[in-house]
């Protein structure tokens, strides 16, 4: 067991095909999410275990943590699943930066709640399972720049 800069500890996939295995041996029904925060002893602090991210431009308590399916859309087809897993940590790689030191990704397996303002999934967390670590981020970064595609990056609202 591994932790996080911040401290808490939970297992580490050191790389991006280590994502990708974890979907593929996740159980079925088994909702896996990906939630950049400061990590689960912050997201889950508390007495009530209070699960729930703050809409930006209103301050509305929202009914559930923002994160990110890893699930596959049957759209995708036989597309490479590595493609996919990569797409989805690259999809909101920029809250690093605009969230501040100590944000990372980590998968959780979850239950979505409703739909936030940007209409990301809203999910209770029923278990944290581990951090993604930075190799597989550049990993996930190599593999979607390898699409060479010009009219696609971040889902970042300033840019």
């Amino acid at each position: 067991m591994s932790s996080a800069p911040n401290g808490t500890p939970m297992p580490v996939l050191e790389d991006l095909d280590q994502v990708v295995a974890l979907l593929r041996e996740s159980e079925p029904g088994e909702e896996l999410y990906v939630r950049w925060s400061r990590g689960p002893a912050v997201d889950l602090r508390g007495a009530e275990r209070v699960q729930s991210s703050r809409d930006a431009l209103t301050g509305i308590e929202l009914p559930g943590l923002s994160a990110n399916p890893l699930a596959v859309e049957d759209w995708w087809g036989r597309r490479p699943l590595r493609l996919w897993v990569a797409r989805r940590l690259y999809d909101y790689c920029h809250l690093r930066e605009l969230r501040g030191p100590g944000v990372q990704p980590w998968v959780l397996v979850g239950e979505q709640r409703g739909r936030g303002p940007d209409n990301e999934p809203l999910v209770h967390v029923h278990r944290p399972v581990a951090w993604v670590s930075e190799r597989a981020l550049r990993e996930a970064d190599r593999a979607v720049e390898e699409q060479g595609s010009t009219e696609w990056g971040p889902l970042h609202r300033a840019d």
